[in-house]
């Protein structure tokens, strides 16, 4: 088995965190990770996107042109990465702010409101994680235990108090995941 994921949005939403996390549950799993950043020099409002990698196998490189998995968070993102996905790969997305909507047929494509959600729990900080739970439903690559433990290294000591609520929301991001298009049921019927 070999996941690769990029993940990209704007500075400040927890895209890198997120990869973090995923990161640090593939590790805590004993399985190949790489994980990549790349963001402009802003610390917010800049673009920033990385790419992770989970393998059961040795990974020949970080850098990829194509990938498994596109978590998009902003149209910039969609608009540059959208076509970068496998064809019968997953592109999940959080609709809020993006006004032109995938057009692949070739994929299977998911939304969760992570924004909007994270709103309702009252901690727009949780959005990442809203999303990271409908990544981990639709490709379990991580156990869940693990992603805990993900969280607690990731996340600084004295945030640790966060973690319940970033657990809760990646449980809400699971329950809330909305499949558009699912190239998975499609595959198995043939």
């Amino acid at each position: 088995m070999t996941e690769e994921i990029i993940i990209a949005g704007f500075g400040g939403q927890g895209v890198l965190s997120m990869g973090k996390i995923l990161a640090y549950s593939g590790i805590m799993e004993n399985k190949e990770v790489s994980w990549m950043p790349s963001y402009g020099p802003e610390m917010r409002g800049g673009t920033a996107n990385v790419i992770v990698i989970i393998s059961d196998e040795r990974i020949s490189s970080p850098i990829l042109n194509e990938f498994d998995t596109a978590i998009i968070l902003n149209q910039q993102s969609m608009d540059k990465f959208e076509n970068t996905v496998k064809p019968g790969g997953l592109l999940l997305y959080d609709p809020n702010g993006i006004t032109n909507h995938p057009k692949r047929k070739d994929i299977t494509i998911a939304t969760i409101e992570g924004a909007k959600e994270s709103s309702i729990l009252k901690t727009n900080k949780t959005a990442n994680m809203i999303v990271l739970g409908a990544f981990l439903k639709l490709h379990p690559v991580v156990k869940m235990v693990n992603v805990h433990k993900g969280l607690e290294k990731s996340l600084p000591q004295r945030h640790h108090h966060m973690i319940p609520i970033n657990e809760k929301a990646i449980t809400i991001g699971m329950e809330k995941l909305k499949i558009i298009q699912d190239l998975r049921k499609v595959a198995t019927m043939n």
